[in-house]
């Protein structure tokens, strides 16, 4: 498992294991109504944050079923884009993805697909795309061709989470192209969420991928057809194609021996071709099958790993966010809570690091700055001399009641 600033346990675990840290119950028991009140007041925070994104999404959401007070302009819809994306780049940040490069999607375009199936994108219809990805694993699996007598097993990188951001082209630019928007609206904005995503087929989230023969298809498919073509034609069509070889050569002065075309003649080639003719859409048969069949192994795979869309996706991203900012800050107050004489920034970051490797076999690269950065906001930590030091508990606490009772006199 890559190093990555995503915590793998769920914040009542993390609750939990700081809870164990701590010397004794008593100490137990208030450090976990600390827990809950600063739960509770992170949640408020991004309660803003949940509005915003619902309602800059709102003139763009294709799910909707709520009416509208008055039409939006096409500025007013531009500026929501805009700022609908900026925010949600903050809340993947806080739930701590990591954008993907354009790089990484140019290999996943070359790299040998885990599905067999080869899609084509047309880049040139998006205005903005923008992958995001959690959690970044090396597996391996064996992948069986030539009807199972071949067995190879293929490394790959697969991403735990992925996250979808697309803006597509207006109308105009679909008009100019002569081409049908398929499944979304030109100038729409979608959001999805994947699991479980191999880096090789990242190709197969895009809503325009079309499905492609990839060449070896093309040969089997190919050979297929041009063998039994060439058998029919010699079994069923050879005689009379001769006959009617030697007849047009006759008509055109190749040939001085008159050829005879007789009733049954015309009638075995009618026959004859009708047998091509019924060759060749069974060959046309077998390739749009294959083509349905690998259009639903792609659609079989997005079922199950498709999460969420469009606003869906955000909420559950803002669930994502606030548990990472909850976990991070309980794992730096506790920490120092411990600490006697305090910690640097740097000490505080290797202690804790260092404290899941050993005891949790977990290898992550903690949010140091973000995590004190909240401490700091919130009160709950001194600074001197770049030294952190935690306020007591009952200190905490104190300092998060008022902070709490400061909101509801606010409103």
């Amino acid at each position: 498992m890559q190093n990555a600033r995503f915590i793998p346990f769920r914040k009542q675990d993390i609750v939990d294991m700081c809870s164990d840290e701590l010397a004794n119950g008593s100490e137990q028991t208030s450090f976990k109504q600390f827990c809950d009140l600063l739960a509770s007041l992170i949640h408020y925070d991004y309660h803003a944050t949940l509005e915003s994104l619902k309602n800059n999404y709102a003139p763009f959401d294709p799910n909707s079923d709520t009416r509208s007070l008055a039409p939006v302009s096409h500025v007013q819809k531009a500026q929501c884009q805009r700022d609908f994306a900026k925010d949600f780049a903050k809340v993947l940040n806080a739930a701590n993805f990591e954008v993907i490069t354009n790089q990484d999607l140019q290999d996943a375009l070359n790299e040998e697909s885990l599905f067999k199936v080869r899609l084509e994108v047309e880049f040139d219809d998006f205005e903005e795309v923008v992958f995001y990805r959690r959690g970044e694993s090396q597996l391996t699996e064996t992948i069986t061709s030539f009807w199972g007598l071949r067995k190879k097993k293929l490394h790959f990188t697969n991403y735990d989470r992925v996250a979808v951001f697309i803006r597509f082209k207006d109308k105009a630019h679909f008009e100019a192209n002569n081409k049908i928007p398929l499944g979304f609206e030109p100038s729409s904005t979608i959001v999805k969420l994947f699991q479980n995503v191999p880096k090789a087929d990242l190709e197969m989230l895009f809503p325009n991928s079309e499905v492609r023969m990839r060449p070896i298809d093309k040969v089997i498919i190919g050979s297929s057809a041009l063998i039994g073509g060439a058998v029919v034609l010699i079994t069923k069509l050879g005689a009379s194609i001769l006959l009617l070889f030697a007849l047009i050569a006759y008509w055109g002065g190749f040939r001085n021996e008159a050829v005879e075309m007789t009733q049954q003649h015309f009638i075995t080639f009618a026959i004859g071709m009708g047998v091509f003719g019924s060759f060749i859409f069974k060959e046309w048969s077998k390739f749009k099958n294959r083509k349905i069949k690998f259009m639903k192994a792609l659609s079989d795979n997005l079922y199950f790993k498709n999460l969420d869309n469009n606003a869906g996706v955000f909420h559950t991203l803002i669930d994502a966010a606030e548990e990472e900012d909850i976990k991070e800050a309980l794992l730096a107050y506790t920490f120092l809570l411990k600490s006697t004489n305090g910690l640097s920034a740097q000490m505080l970051d290797e202690q804790i690091e260092a404290w899941f490797k050993t005891k949790y076999k977990c290898e992550l690269d903690f949010e140091i700055s973000d995590a004190l950065a909240k401490l700091e906001r919130m009160h709950l930590v001194t600074c001197s001399n770049e030294v952190y030091n935690a306020i007591s508990l009952e200190q905490a606490k104190t300092v998060l009641d008022k902070r709490w009772d400061n909101l509801f006199q606010y409103n």
